[in-house]
């Protein structure tokens, strides 16, 4: 069993683990999960300075908004770490993060339109996923709610 699978199972947090297998696209991994796009949520790893890190929670169709977390966290600059270090500060690669049973329990923001949703967190491994009620994960993860995304751009027709 992943971290991340045994971190849920001693939350107390009702949980579904779904396997689907590999997806190529967001949109792809929403439609083997049986689910909206927005209720695949990514947890994006966000540096606030060295060694200080946080989760985002970021809905499907959604992008995070860097003057909106920058305001919330009282900070002039973010950034997204490169694959090695998000990898070092969680244990996980990216494509399977999860604030579940990560290497360090950093702080988790999750942004405000998941309230009240039955969502699908990454699982630690490829293909594999945890369905989760927000208003319960978010909670027992020490984390918080917060407007900090906004739709992504779509590109105009051709």
């Amino acid at each position: 069993m992943s971290a991340a699978l045994e971190a849920v199972e001693a939350s107390g947090v009702a949980h579904e683990v779904v396997r689907h297998g590999p997806a190529g696209s967001l949109e792809e991994a929403a439609r083997m999960q049986g689910v909206e796009v927005r209720d695949v949520v990514k947890t994006l790893v966000v540096r606030r300075a060295d060694d200080d890190y946080l989760f985002v929670l970021v809905p499907g169709g959604r992008s995070i908004s860097w003057p909106k977390l920058r305001a919330l966290l009282g900070v002039m600059r973010l950034s997204l770490p490169d694959a090695a270090t998000a990898k070092a500060a969680t244990g996980y690669e990216r494509g399977t993060i999860t604030p579940f049973g990560s290497a360090t329990a950093w702080p988790v923001i999750a942004d405000e339109t998941t309230r009240g949703r039955i969502i699908n967190l990454g699982a630690g491994e490829r293909g594999v996923g945890l369905r989760v009620a927000a208003d319960e994960a978010v909670p027992a993860l020490n984390g918080s709610f917060a407007d900090v995304t906004e739709p992504e751009a779509v590109a105009p027709a051709r």
